[in-house]
């Protein structure tokens, strides 16, 4: 009996409450001139957000840019005295015959140019005798070396190099098959 009067009260209240929702929505609707200010409120809201996200965007794509011309600027500024020595080395060419100075020279240049890349952190990839792998190597042929040598890298056409973890230049390499 007393599930049957709670089953009925419940009933009633459901009943009652649409009742109550329509008098409390019929007091609250707004009028056709409230509600044509807040679309033109909403539309002009609207066109200050697209308006500021378009500015946001022309500024950060200006500085990626600016970051990009001027990072590129410093590297080369680090260049320059390796333009210095292979201008110093290209003069001393013709004033000496001495082949052995020259070459000397040229190989404290390349020293020099090796270690500005290290500090840059780029890296020669591995070449010899490593399995050949397509995320670092580039197959330029393939040679037949025997079953001890199928996979591997038998000789190096040209250097690759990485810029940290990433491949800038692919090695170039003869593959054993």
């Amino acid at each position: 009996m007393k599930k049957e009067k709670k089953i009925e009260e419940k009933v009633e209240k459901q009943v009652e409450m649409p009742v109550e929702e329509e008098k409390v929505q019929e007091e609250q609707k707004p009028t056709a001139e409230e509600l044509r200010e807040k679309i033109a409120e909403l539309e002009d809201k609207n066109l200050r957000m697209m308006a500021e996200f378009d500015n946001y965007r022309r500024r950060t794509n200006k500085e990626k840019l600016e970051l990009m011309a001027t990072a590129g600027e410093r590297i080369f500024k680090e260049m320059l005295p390796l333009v210095d020595d292979f201008e110093r080395a290209v003069a001393a060419m013709d004033k000496t015959d001495d082949i052995e100075a020259l070459r000397e020279g040229i190989m404290l240049i390349q020293q020099k140019f090796l270690s500005f890349l290290e500090k840059e952190d780029v890296h020669a990839i591995e070449t010899e005798g490593v399995d050949f792998n397509t995320d670092e190597h580039e197959a330029v042929t393939t040679f037949a070396a025997g079953e001890d040598k199928k996979g591997k890298v038998i000789d190096c056409t040209q250097k690759g190099y990485k810029l940290g973890d990433k491949v800038i230049r692919f090695a170039k390499v003869v593959v054993g098959e």
